[in-house]
């Protein structure tokens, strides 16, 4: 790699989003504690539960153990409304495909799974980095059966959910709306400014220890709909019935959130504007220190959407790319004068004792999901090379943006000099 030059590593790590804490949360764990509540019923979860549901703007909030198992429950509920109630030993997706965002984490995706269904891979637009709406018009063309589709908010920017909503509409599909990333992101729908989190059929989001406000877990399912809340909490409390021993008449799990981790999240809550603006200015800071350089910053829709900032993304533009390859688990490059590539950067800011990542690799290209079906704004996504006939074009954004993007520190308790340091150390490697 590129010589860094004589910039001093950090003496404490800086990482890529960690928790800020503000004190609140040890108060409502104390009481939690002192009250005996440690379980999972309390005053910290009712109210936060009511807090969440004012907040991002739904009648019913349900505290649950991860945003994975919001997810989860919100997909067998999904499945359960499509296709009816399953045999306890199947899940409710059996024999059926779902749409799904290509290029997320695998928590989004899983839950198909767990479920029984086959999830069929949406691409990426270049414009926000979400679920390109054209690709999912294609796909309904060539699976007009499928009546599920999983949409995420990529690092907290919110997908065109005004033209995914009326495309779903159309081919009367329900959405699943992941906003684990995306917690205090608003999107501009029928003119309207409204919360992610309450754009979908059935939504979720998370408290994860990197997300923007953290209970070091958990997360919630979102709805209007007072049945399914009351599904979902009966599910994620074994599905216990109202019987004086234990009795059950459906498959449940043990995915509702402590009084305590509620507690934390309640603690965090009232700072999530502060944290917003706190990850903007990162975002708005690294944009400035990048001019002149051929890279850019991941983008949003400008006029309908506000994304949270979770965390600031580059793009290294094509003619600055240095050669690299990547296997399953390892990868090589080759440095440069004036070109650089992810990796590069990715080493550069580790030797400032910083932690940056790369971009999520797309579901399509993960092992475990290489034979699911791929659609791209064209039509098929799989199979598409060919020995004769040469192509320039990016058909497979999701792939190209993975090829040159990685995750910039982000931690909002970064100062502006830490900041510097890593705008400094990047400008170099394009040297």
């Amino acid at each position: 790699m590129k010589n860094i030059g004589d910039i001093k590593p950090f003496e404490k790590k800086l990482y890529l989003s960690s928790p800020t804490m503000h004190g609140e949360e040890l108060k409502y764990m104390t009481e939690a504690y002192e009250t005996n509540w440690m379980s999972t019923v309390g005053a910290n979860i009712n109210t936060l539960e009511e807090e969440v549901a004012a907040y991002v703007g739904v009648k019913y909030a349900v505290a649950l153990s991860c945003g994975t198992a919001a997810l989860h429950l919100a997909t067998k509920l999904a499945g359960e409304k499509l296709y009816g109630q399953a045999r306890p030993e199947v899940g409710t997706l059996q024999g059926h495909k779902v749409f799904a965002t290509d290029m997320t984490f695998d928590a989004t995706i899983n839950p198909i799974a767990y479920e029984n269904g086959e999830a069929v891979f949406i691409d990426t637009e270049a414009d926000t980095w979400n679920m390109n709406p054209d690709a999912l018009e294609k796909a309904f063309d060539m699976y007009p059966d499928v009546k599920l589709v999983v949409v995420a908010h990529l690092y907290g920017t919110p997908a065109k959910m005004d033209k995914i909503k009326k495309i779903c509409d159309a081919h009367g599909a329900l959405i699943i709306e992941d906003a684990a990333e995306s917690l205090g992101a608003e999107y501009k729908l029928d003119g309207a400014w409204v919360q992610t989190g309450s754009l979908g059929n059935y939504n979720c989001i998370s408290f994860n220890g990197n997300k923007i406000i953290t209970g070091s877990s958990g997360g919630m399912f979102l709805t209007d709909s007072k049945e399914d809340a009351e599904k979902v909490r009966k599910w994620s409390t074994q599905s216990r019935e109202a019987a004086p021993w234990y009795q059950h008449e459906e498959i449940g799990y043990n995915y509702r959130m402590s009084n305590v981790i509620a507690g934390v999240v309640r603690g965090q809550f009232p700072y999530l504007g502060e944290h917003i603006a706190q990850k903007k200015a990162i975002y708005e800071r690294y944009k400035e220190g990048f001019k002149g350089l051929p890279i850019r910053m991941n983008p949003f829709d400008e006029a309908n959407s506000k994304p949270n900032f979770w965390l600031s993304c580059a793009l290294i533009d094509e003619e600055a790319m240095s050669p690299m390859v990547r296997g399953d688990q390892d990868y090589l490059y080759t440095s440069e004068k004036g070109k650089t590539n992810p990796h590069e950067l990715l080493e550069a800011i580790a030797m400032l004792n910083a932690e940056g990542r790369p971009i999520w690799k797309p579901m399509h290209l993960q092992p475990i999901y290489r034979s699911h079906k791929f659609v791209t704004a064209r039509g098929n996504g799989r199979g598409q090379s060919n020995a004769y006939i040469s192509s320039d074009s990016i058909s497979d954004v999701g792939a190209d943006i993975f090829r040159r993007g990685l995750c910039l520190p982000s931690d909002n308790k970064m100062t502006p000099d830490q900041q510097d340091a890593v705008i400094d150390v990047i400008k170099r490697c394009f040297e």
